[in-house]
């Protein structure tokens, strides 16, 4: 084993539209990025109506992760972390693929839950954040969910995951790939229905900037900056409701790509596009700004913290046990309980430790 690579930690993050690898070595207590792999797997196009994932997506899935597992060889365990995110949450023979998966890949799959992604997608996105101070509302467009966020320095305040994304909403209402302005104001006023009930909630908090994070996001925005329709980096309403106009008059999303965004990734755009203007729409807000980081990055500094010590959720448990008195010497021997039970159960249940 190569002694540097002893040193890198990894994370794998299986998203519902795109794959995403990423491996870093830690110095003086920093990240400093030595790779990054990305594969377009759309997981979620792969689920039929009854959320029963096809073997043809099954199978991209395996190729890319072989690929993976490859480029982790010599990273120890330990310092990895892989985790699924909705499609695999969705997915009704998702233990299965889970197995196969893992074997593929070499190391266990964590399936983690809507508000865990939003969590760490916010822990990525807040350290690229140039004024800390301020508060963000984070909106993480995803093949299948979309992760918003509020929060301030690199704490979440308020956490929502909600069932729409960019494949989805393209599955539903753009199947063939042909645009019209009323399929494109069926989704929305769908779309809009799914963030009206966390509005109040979100408006009543409160923020100082909008971020937008992901793959969908990203594209919308270098679509825009390529048409001339707002400064690199940014997502204008104005200029959303333009391209929408644009993607209306083609017909398809095709015309609009000037060779800015990959096909795989035009395919699923009209969806996406829906989602962000109708989270416009609802929450009140002209103008994103687009970080280049988001759930992967969020999983290296989720082990950084907890490397050094600073993982928020300890000090939460902490707290509370020093609050309410309990006993810490009994709770201890409980969780060795648990631990040991969780040994006995592992080999017959197919469970790892992630």
């Amino acid at each position: 084993m190569s002694e540097n690579r002893r040193h890198y930690t990894a994370a794998v993050d299986l998203g519902s539209n795109s794959f995403h690898m990423i491996v870093a070595e830690v110095r003086d207590g920093q990240l400093q990025i030595i790779d990054r792999l990305r594969e377009m797997v759309q997981l979620a196009d792969g689920l039929d109506e009854k959320n029963n994932l096809s073997a043809e997506a099954r199978d991209r899935a395996i190729t890319c992760l072989r690929q993976f597992g490859q480029r982790l060889q010599g990273i120890p365990g330990s310092r990895i972390r892989a985790v699924g995110t909705n499609a695999l949450r969705q997915a009704k023979n998702g233990v299965e693929f889970q197995r196969a998966a893992e074997s593929a890949l070499g190391h266990p799959i964590e399936i983690i839950s809507g508000r865990e992604e939003a969590r760490l997608v916010y822990l990525g996105v807040s350290h690229n954040i140039t004024d800390p101070d301020s508060r963000q509302l984070v909106i993480d467009i995803g093949g299948g969910s979309t992760e918003l966020i509020i929060g301030q320095h690199h704490q979440p305040l308020l956490t929502e995951s909600l069932l729409l994304g960019c494949i989805s909403y393209t599955k539903k209402y753009f199947a063939d790939g042909a645009v019209t302005r009323a399929r494109v104001n069926a989704a929305r006023r769908d779309a809009e229905l799914e963030f009206a009930p966390i509005e109040s909630a979100y408006q009543e908090m409160g923020w100082q900037r909008v971020i937008g994070s992901s793959g969908t996001v990203k594209a919308l925005a270098e679509l825009a900056h390529a048409h001339g329709l707002c400064t690199e980096g940014l997502m204008t309403r104005s200029a959303l409701e333009t391209l929408t106009e644009q993607l209306i008059t083609a017909g398809r999303a095709e015309p609009l790509a000037q060779g800015e965004v990959s096909p795989r990734r035009l395919s699923v755009l009209p969806g996406g596009l829906c989602v962000l203007r109708a989270a416009m729409e609802r929450l009140e807000f002209e103008t994103l700004h687009v970080s280049d980081q988001a759930l992967r990055e969020g999983l290296l500094y989720d082990f950084l913290e907890r490397i050094q010590h600073h993982d928020i959720r300890n000090h939460t448990v902490s707290n509370m046990a020093t609050r309410y008195h309990l006993d810490t010497t009994h709770a201890d021997l409980v969780k060795q309980s648990a631990l040991a039970l969780f040994d006995q159960l592992q080999p017959e249940s197919g469970l790892n430790e992630a």
